[in-house]
């Protein structure tokens, strides 16, 4: 996908992937609280640093320990390559409360302190920035260590200390003095305040100015900016520009930009809002900016489809530079021909050449320069076609995956039920299709089937391809399926193969 490196030497070799972390892990048979269930996860540019946040509004963040440690002279580091014995690891940094619960009252309506999107800014001055939002508020968060400073050297001996109460009486009985007009006393000599303070003769030896230390060093989280009262319905997401100086945020219907030092204005962008609400036909399910090109940015519908717009057109963009969308099989629609096509989120690659989407059944890879279809889709849980129905009546079918492209752009990965996880290769002749389950056991040893004659995979489209007559209430490997234990959100690290992901109020990390 990268260039013709990679096809000339063939699609790489599946990825073994390792169970590294685990935080917050839960023990037998305890209960998991609403407040605690991690519901936003993302990796900063570096990879040094990882955020999540929860349903209880809180974020928590964590650092990368195990470069800190790597030292010696340029020569040494470059002889020895630490990226073979180490993988990627992370501690807890701090934590702190984004949002709140509040209520709308012209509304009547309750706004839950969820975090429902993290997304990093530039590092300044040592100092970490990101922002944070929930169904109504974004806040700009300064994370910066911050020393304690305390006063030491103090000329103070317990034994012979005068407290303020005797220096007040001291000072307070020489008020019945004449006063001079500089505020001095005629009456009173230079030296009479070495005599109020009992001073010993020839001074004292030790005396020493008092002197701010700082020994000690705290994480401060603070809120610098609140933007609010900018969105009618519920935003989905936010994503920063690569100027560094703007942001967008999405809800329902509307796309607006942001200045990050303006936070009492901003820019209605996109508006699929109709004058008449009975002809709301879609509504936007996910927003990103082109991670080099400012005045590009992509959003996707609940129809399936993705438009790519350039700010350069217009002030309001009604109209859209490219829409991607696959063409409809003929025959193929059913009641939930819309609802399973509706894109939960969308990534652009590294580079900004590719978008990843995600439906409910499909993982689709898209090149911008080619909108004729996408040039690679894959089957995430082709086996709950069948339970479509069943989905559908415990409200399943509505679950918003989110996913996820490596930072070399040769695999993908998204979430699926039971807590697994699929990773797929995504170069030409790839048959690499992992299922991986958030455990401290990630590989699950598929159970073995009667055989079957193997189906080629085609370069366009590699699907795991399943038997008519295998239950359909089990996964791939034979196993039952939950639908209550969801997967639904993950990251990958920038430059490793690393990845983060969320299993209730659990965050799981694997390597490979």
């Amino acid at each position: 996908m990268n260039g013709g490196d990679e096809v000339a030497a063939g699609p790489p070799q599946p990825l073994e992937w390792k169970f590294s972390q685990v935080f917050g892990e839960r023990a037998a048979g305890e209960e998991i609280q609403e407040v605690d269930i991690i519901s936003a996860i993302e990796f900063d540019k570096t990879g040094d640093h990882l955020a999540t946040g929860d349903r209880g509004g809180r974020v928590v963040l964590f650092e990368r320990t195990d470069t800190r440690d790597v030292g010696g002279s340029r020569r040494d580091l470059e002889r020895i390559d630490h990226t073979l014995s180490r993988h990627p690891e992370f501690r807890y940094k701090t934590e702190f409360q984004s949002h709140e619960p509040e209520f709308d009252y012209l509304k009547s309506l309750e706004i839950e302190e969820k975090i429902n999107k993290i997304r990093w800014c530039q590092m300044a001055n040592g100092a970490l920035f990101l922002l944070s939002t929930n169904d109504k508020t974004i806040k700009f968060w300064k994370v910066q260590e911050k020393k304690i400073k305390k006063i030491s050297e103090m000329n103070v001996d317990p034994s012979k200390a005068v407290s303020n109460g005797s220096i007040a009486s001291s000072s307070s009985s020489n008020s019945h003095r004449t006063c001079l007009a500089n505020g001095g006393s005629p009456e009173r000599s230079y030296n009479s305040l070495c005599n109020d303070l009992s001073f010993p003769p020839g001074g004292v030896p030790s005396l020493r100015l008092p002197a701010v230390t700082s020994h000690e060093t705290s994480l401060v989280a603070r809120c610098r900016r609140v933007y609010a009262h900018a969105h009618d319905y519920h935003i989905n997401s936010i994503s920063n520009n690569s100027d560094g100086e703007t942001f967008i945020s999405a809800d329902d219907l509307r796309i607006n930009l942001w200045n990050l030092e303006i936070s009492n204005q901003s820019f209605n962008i996109v508006d699929v809002k109709p004058a008449n609400m009975e002809d709301l036909t879609e509504v936007i399910t996910s927003a990103e900016f082109h991670p080099t090109h400012c005045n590009l940015l992509a959003y996707s519908s609940s129809k399936g489809c993705i438009r790519l717009i350039d700010l350069r057109q217009s002030a309001l963009l009604d109209s859209h530079a490219k829409i991607f969308e696959e063409p409809e099989q003929p025959g193929s629609k059913s009641f939930f021909t819309e609802i399973i096509a509706s894109i939960s989120d969308i990534k652009f690659g590294r580079d900004g050449r590719y978008i990843l989407s995600r439906d409910y059944m499909t993982l689709k890879l898209w090149d911008i320069n080619m909108d004729a279809g996408p040039v690679a889709t894959f089957q995430v849980h082709e086996y709950l076609r069948p339970k479509l129905c069943d989905l559908y009546e415990n409200d399943s079918i509505f679950d918003k995956f989110e996913c996820c492209l490596s930072g070399d752009g040769l695999r993908v990965a998204t979430g699926s039920y039971s807590n697994l996880f699929r990773v797929f290769g995504c170069v030409l002749g790839s048959t690499e299709a992992t299922t991986l389950e958030a455990s401290k056991n990630p590989m699950r040893k598929p159970v073995q089937t009667p055989s079957r004659p193997s189906r080629s995979l085609s370069s366009i489209t590699r699907v795991v391809r399943r038997g008519a007559a295998e239950s359909p209430s089990v996964d791939a490997n034979g196993n039952s399926i939950d639908s209550a234990t969801k997967l639904l959100h993950l990251a990958w690290h920038p430059s490793e193969n690393s990845i983060a992901c969320a299993a209730a109020n659990s965050l799981y990390m694997y390597y490979a």
